[in-house]
């Protein structure tokens, strides 16, 4: 089955919260993407040249309307002027065949945050630099918000509100 981008959701906790804290979705999220890169090592020798892999990095990049009050959006600027750590997970909201959701966890750390203010929306832009190496996994469970549809069906004449 294609992954939809629209599918792949980023969720942040700062690395100091306390146990049993619910993770920050990213609110707003236009575009998010995770890139590995090798350094190559690459000698000459006497007898030729001698290439191989060196050291992994890894990193997530991301964009989203700027949200005001969004812990997510907030926890990334904090970190960064704090220079806290921030464990982060990419997930895909639509479950596997096991029922569960294919997700990707890093501690990282932020190299860049950006807000730009366009005439019609302002935009977060970041860059987290994986510390280590990222692990592969399962979540069981999503957070609310990342499977809640943006409205419900309404017949003509419903506002959708109780009274």
């Amino acid at each position: 089955m294609r992954q939809l981008g629209k599918n792949t959701l980023l969720m942040v906790q700062p690395e100091d919260n306390t146990i049993g804290e619910q993770g920050l979705l990213i609110a707003e999220l236009t575009e998010n993407s995770y890139s590995i890169e090798n350094d190559i090592i690459d000698e000459k020798t006497k007898m030729g040249r001698i290439v191989d892999y060196g050291e992994n990095s890894e990193s997530f990049e991301l964009s989203a309307y700027a949200t005001r009050g969004d812990a997510g959006q907030q926890a990334i600027l904090k970190a960064i002027k704090n220079k806290k750590m921030l464990k982060v997970w990419e997930f895909d909201r639509v479950p596997n065949e096991n029922g569960a959701y294919n997700a990707v966890f890093a501690k990282c750390i932020v190299e860049s945050a950006e807000v730009s203010h366009g005439d019609s929306f302002s935009e977060l832009s970041a860059t987290l630099q994986v510390t280590g190496e990222s692990v592969e996994g399962e979540l069981t469970e999503l957070p609310a918000m990342a499977t809640q549809a943006p409205y419900e069906f309404e017949a003509p004449g419903e506002t959708g509100e109780t009274a």
